[in-house]
């Protein structure tokens, strides 16, 4: 909510004493509502103050190190004093703090298989969201090299477009291709909601694998906040964000923007790395890549009114983005491409507007958004390069020619526009206390146009044109018994989908050439349905449950096709269909002492049949570097997630995960009756074994008093697969295995004592290993950031 400056005026202060009644110096004291959270210490009196609060409801922590205990109070005065006696000999080992749950805890402990990610600390760091991501326990994040390439997110075996990404519960999609969540520093995130499996209602989509949900920060106090980053292969990272609250109104005013470049510059070397000689034979190298630049940046602003009599919020916002993107190769390493590249732009407007008790009990919230996006590949060199950059040449020293005159396939100049509305509308309705009932609604409608300037004759005159509409309706139901100790969820979802295409096409009448525009269009419904519960068996664990029978529609790119990403189009595609189940529990965090640790583990079941997935081969061939869709048929998946975090005096956090499945082709025979040989065999493609380890360890005042040192380890652990379908009778061929991989990373961050500036140093890949995701694509090795980040605050 927006307030003006006299709102944040509001303080809390007083003293924190052992029973003694002597003062207690460093205790840490967190004061949190829904919506903020402050930290706070107590100095060498025992004394603490916050000032810059809103009224409401708080609860305050206060730890010691060796104790622990909460609080609940209400600030409705401007100057609230309140006093802690602490008596440290009570606290035990089954210390829990949850009697007063945050929103993360309140999130994790609805019966869903979900992890919330809070990123404080990794603002403060030269991260971006994909790594931080990448990092949680069950989501594997693929990344098809470096800054910039295409991402897809794998969630517990299903990845792709199953994986739906939100910003607050709106498809990112909406955006355009020059907007990701590398476009978003962890500084504007107020945490990130990581659905595994079974997707909530009120997230309304066709997520069919798990669901990725940021929440953007709902800050109310004036602020200006600007990072800059600096590092290998020439990369360069910019991000600011800040915002307005008028002194004397309701009216606020926020705005941000990034910039992203990177030559990408970075060594490649294997099997894969490899120039054609003249005689045809491979000479394997280890080369830079010479056409990979990428560079986006935007803006972002909003304006708009709150707590007025009829909206709690009402604004409107504008985004900006622009996109440069050079393409190394096609979907395998073994071609290097010169002079491929695309070029994105959108422009997004959107209408937001909530309410809460428009009677008693209902909230509503309503968005809009109206998105224009253009996309342009240019593809017109016509000769061969090697991983050198050069030209190759033939046995008599002359340059080489592409086949088809381009570096894919034919030459192009493509130009895809696409006017998209988008409409997601909720209703929340609260029946008695702790019962709720909500409505959610999803509409997209997609007018995608495409041309091609390369085109000759009758063609060129015309336009292909591509429409997508598809709406989502979910009923959810959500109750909590027996004092809160009981939760459970059941909601349904309805899907509607039709495609419409037009191609002008060629023909010959009468001995001329005429254009006739070939038709096709398709109409989809299904109905999904699902659930989830939790139980409280103590204040401290917490068992999870969650089914869902989840649809998922063909997307825009895998029916129409995505030039850019080297996707052929397939209209054909039959919406995939998966029945997800979900069993698990969360123990802790138990404290006694310094120590505290909490526990987690998930295990899960995924039958799915019509898999969505891009094509494979069965043997890497240089001459295919493109690939549609396809409905796989039916997969079966098993495995489970766990994860382990241990705290120590607040200063030492150790965080480990794994996750590990079995995802195979579970159809047996073909038409004839034949057992096919890739039944029962692992999907390729997929990394079915992950593991995480990240250790931060912090020092207080050094160099400076009130400073704060953090140093950071993470170590990344991925199994080896298995890149195109392979049966049992060629296991063990090296040449189609992905191996083993073993990346660590380090840093140092220092934050000043006033917390305005704060400098980090991280070094990552230090042992410059192979890294690899999609198709054996090399990631970037060894690389070093500087990054700096300061922050005004209460102008």
């Amino acid at each position: 909510m927006g307030q003006n400056s006299s709102e944040n005026q509001y303080s809390i202060q007083g003293y924190v004493k052992d029973k003694n009644n002597d003062p207690i110096k460093g205790a840490n004291i967190n004061i949190s509502s829904t919506k903020h959270t402050f930290d706070v210490q107590s100095g060498k009196d025992g004394k603490y103050f916050q000032a810059g609060l809103t009224p409401g409801v708080y609860i305050i922590e206060i730890n010691t190190g060796s104790y622990l205990e909460h609080h609940q109070i209400v600030l409705s005065n401007k100057n609230l004093e309140k006093n802690f006696i602490i008596d440290e000999s009570k606290n035990a080992l089954d210390e829990v703090l949850l009697k007063f749950t945050s929103v993360k805890s309140e999130i994790e402990k609805k019966g869903f298989a979900v992890n919330v990610i809070e990123t404080e600390d990794a603002s403060l760091r030269n991260i971006q969201t994909n790594e931080l991501l990448n990092r949680t326990v069950g989501i594997k994040v693929r990344q098809n090299g470096g800054l910039g390439s295409s991402v897809d997110y794998n969630i517990n075996g299903l990845s792709g477009n199953a994986v739906r990404i939100f910003i607050d519960g709106i498809p990112i999609s909406t955006y355009g291709s020059s907007f990701d969540l590398n476009s978003l520093s962890p500084a504007l995130i107020e945490r990130i909601e990581v659905y595994k499996g079974v997707v909530p209602g009120h997230l309304s989509d066709d997520a069919l694998g798990g669901a990725i949900n940021v929440v953007l920060k709902k800050d109310t106090n004036n602020h200006l906040n600007a990072s800059l980053s600096y590092g290998s292969f020439n990369t360069t990272q910019a991000n600011f964000n800040g915002i307005y609250n008028a002194e004397n109104s309701n009216f606020f005013f926020k705005a941000s923007g990034f910039y992203n470049y990177s030559d990408n510059d970075y060594e490649v070397w294997g099997k894969f790395v490899r120039n054609i000689l003249p005689n045809g034979r491979y000479d394997y190298v280890r080369a830079k890549r010479f056409n990979d630049a990428f560079e986006s940046y935007g803006a972002v602003t909003e304006l708009g009114f709150t707590d007025l009599k009829w909206a709690d919020k009402i604004s409107i916002g504008y985004n900006r983005s622009d996109l440069y993107n050079e393409i190394q190769h096609g979907a395998f390493m073994s071609i290097p491409y010169k002079g491929r590249f695309t070029e994105a732009a959108a422009n997004v407007f959107n209408l937001n507007y909530t309410k809460t008790d428009i009677v008693k009990g209902l909230d509503a919230n309503l968005t809009g958004i109206y998105s224009q996006r253009e996309r342009v590949i240019n593809d017109t060199v016509r000769w061969n390069y090697n991983w050198y950059g050069e030209r190759s040449l033939d046995m008599d020293g002359d340059p080489i020619l592409r086949p088809n005159g381009a570096q894919q396939g034919q030459p192009t100049i493509e130009t895809i526009d696409r006017d998209i509305y988008t409409f997601r509308g909720g209703l929340k309705y609260e029946v008695l206390e702790g019962q709720n009932i909500l409505f959610n609604h999803m509409y997209t409608d997609i007018d995608r146009t495409q041309d091609d300037i390369m085109r000759s004759g009758l063609e060129r005159n015309f336009m292909e044109r591509r429409y997508l509409t598809k709406n989502i309706s979910s009923f959810t139901y959500e109750g909590s018994f027996f004092d809160e100790k009981l939760k459970p969820t059941v909601f349904t979802k309805f899907y509607q989908q039709r495609i419409k295409k037009i191609d002008p096409v060629v023909e010959r009448q009468n001995g001329s050439d005429v254009i006739v525009f070939d038709e096709f269009s398709r109409s989809i419904s299904e109905t999904g349905y699902g659930g989830a519960i939790s139980y409280l068996l103590s204040p401290a664990i917490v068992i999870l449950g969650s089914a869902e029978k989840a649809i998922r529609l063909p997307s825009e790119g895998e029916t129409f096709g995505a030039p850019g990403e080297n996707v052929v189009g397939n209209s054909d595609l039959n919406p995939e269909r998966s029945d997800n189940f979900n069993l698990g529990f969360k123990l802790g965090p138990y404290k006694y002492l310094k120590h505290q640790i909490s526990i987690s583990a998930n295990g899960f079941l995924r039958d799915t049949k019509d898999k969505l997935v891009r094509q494979t081969q069965t043997n890497l061939n240089d001459a295919v570097q493109t690939a549609p869709f396809e409905n796989l048929g039916r997969t079966e998946s098993i495995g489970f997630d766990a994860e382990l975090n241990y705290m120590f005096d607040n200063n030492l956090n150790v965080l480990v995960n794994v996750s590990k499945f079995d995802t195979r082709f579970a159809n047996r025979l073909d038409s004839n009756g034949n057992v096919l040989s890739i039944y029962d065999i692992q999907i390729p493609n997929e990394p079915f074994f992950t593991a995480n380890a990240n250790v931060r360890y912090s020092l207080k005042n050094i160099f400076q008093k009130n400073s704060l040192m953090n140093f950071y380890y993470n170590l990344s652990f991925v199994d080896s697969f298995y890149n195109i379908w392979v049966p049992r009778e060629r296991r063990g061929i090296e040449e189609f295995e992905v191996p083993q991989q073993y990346v660590q990373d380090a840093g140092v961050s220092y934050a000043f004592p006033n917390i305005k500036l704060v400098a980090s140093l991280d070094v990552k890949n230090i042992f410059d290993r192979q890294a690899y995701d999609n198709f054996a694509v090399q990631k970037p090795g060894r690389s070093f950031f500087l990054k700096l980040n300061y922050t005004i605050t209460n102008f």
